[in-house]
């Protein structure tokens, strides 16, 4: 009896740290249009636009949105191709890593697919 007490605590403990170690690389940061485009790297803010993917991705429809409406949403791109815009994520909160947000389009201008992309 004494060690199925103790393995259910350790189980228990177990669960609490995990519980801790996720709630700091989760947020719950609301998409913020203005925010996102006037965002600058900094000390207080290194992972706003990371903060913030969650609720782009789950609120905003990215797939069939024009070039001027992807424009519009987040700003100009931090770099772009004729078929690509890359947006600068920040930091992700693991680590050293850095983020970026990868937007394609089509030969006709609409977004066909997006990637967020961590390393």
């Amino acid at each position: 009896m004494k060690r199925i007490t103790k393995y259910g605590i350790l189980i228990f403990g177990v669960i609490i740290l995990i519980g801790f170690a996720l709630k700091g690389n989760i947020t719950h940061e609301k998409f913020d249009s203005e925010k996102w485009k006037n965002w600058t790297e900094s000390e207080a803010e290194l992972s706003l636009r990371w903060d913030m993917m969650n609720s782009l991705r789950n609120n905003h429809e990215l797939n069939g949105k024009t070039r001027t409406e992807i424009i519009h949403l987040l700003g100009k791109p931090d770099s772009e191709t004729n078929f690509n815009f890359r947006y600068y994520l920040g930091m992700s909160k693991r680590g050293i890593n850095t983020g970026s947000l990868t937007i394609k389009f089509s030969e006709n201008g609409t977004v066909t697919d997006f990637l967020v992309w961590q390393g």
